[in-house]
């Protein structure tokens, strides 16, 4: 019945994630909001939505574990799997215009999460705190693209294309968004409550779960994304993907899940998981600074660090090293 649970939860999340930013978007169209600003918004923090409707739904049901486990996780394989997977398919070369912005962003989003860790919880008011700089930073990327024109604004268009599609009436599109919503919020039911079970059928603690087979399931949309635009030839759109997930799965999530509730921060993540995370964007800074190549035997070994990430948790590795 777990298994049924956490499968059915990623089709809702996957499925209604899409829905809900395509009707979103096409509602933003149709009242004829700007293109940059759709990118900016709805996009952005749409597609953050299976992150943020388990982070939310688990510290309800008293598993923050769940909640910072899968933001961590999530960031992780978005880099290591997500782009793993797009560099194999073709090797990817962002445009450091483009990236650099969000690229050092991205690794400033992971110092703090990792500096907050070691305080052992994330309260309301650094949750705030985060919320009024993810604000910030959004209204600094509408400034920097909408006013000055800079070229990060071909980024931000493209993405808002791959969720286009709109429907041929606002009814309709009212329609799909709140049915898509629907989707998500069930979707993230089912799968916080198939992850605790999994969790203790076999002995393992939630934040492994939440690290491992949480954050792949809610990555999958990252992932759909990122392989179409590498089949396109667009790479620019698969690091740009991936690289604003993370940012919002840090300062978005995180943020507004402590409205709901504070969130605990279990010692595996505090002193291992959040370091490999830092270290893992600041990987990425050479690739985003300078538009070098992700060729396919870096991908290889993306994808081998990762593999080699989730047996580690699943050994209880990290938990036995800081124990």
């Amino acid at each position: 019945m777990a298994y049924f649970m956490v499968l059915a939860g990623f089709v809702l999340l996957i499925a209604g994630g899409e829905i809900m930013v395509r009707g979103a978007v096409a509602i933003a169209q149709w009242l004829n909001v700007p293109p940059v600003v759709v990118g900016l918004t709805i996009v952005a923090i749409g597609t953050s939505a299976p992150e943020l409707t388990v982070s939310i739904d688990a510290v309800l049901k008293g598993s923050p574990d769940i909640a910072i486990g899968n933001v961590v996780g999530s960031n992780l394989s978005n880099i290591l799997l997500v782009l793993g997977i797009a560099a194999l398919i073709k090797p990817v070369q962002a445009d450091p215009q483009l990236i650099r912005r969000d690229g050092m962003t991205m690794v400033a989003a992971a110092a703090l999460l990792t500096v907050l860790a070691q305080t052992g919880s994330i309260e309301l008011m650094v949750g705030v705190f985060m919320l009024v700089i993810y604000l910030g930073y959004i209204g600094y990327c509408y400034w920097v693209e909408q006013v000055l024109g800079d070229p990060s604004q071909e980024l931000t268009l493209a993405e808002v294309e791959e969720h286009s599609g709109s429907p041929n009436t606002l009814y309709v599109s009212v329609l799909l968004f709140l049915s898509g919503l629907g989707g998500v919020i069930f979707g993230a039911d089912l799968l916080v409550d198939g992850a605790v079970i999994l969790a203790r059928n076999f002995g393992l603690s939630e934040t492994v779960i939440a690290l491992s087979i949480v954050a792949i399931g809610t990555s999958l949309p990252e992932l759909a994304v990122s392989m179409i635009a590498a089949f396109k030839g667009r790479s620019d759109v698969a690091v740009g993907n991936i690289v604003g997930s993370n940012i919002s799965n840090v300062l978005f999530i995180l943020g507004a899940t402590t409205l709901v509730s504070p969130i605990s921060i279990a010692p595996q993540i505090a002193s291992f998981d959040s370091w490999f995370m830092l270290a893992v964007s600041v990987v990425l800074i050479p690739v985003l600074v300078t538009g070098m190549r992700i060729s396919r035997i870096e991908a290889a070994c993306f994808l081998g660090i990762y593999g080699f990430y989730i047996f580690a948790i699943f050994k209880g590795w990290p938990a036995a090293l800081i124990g």
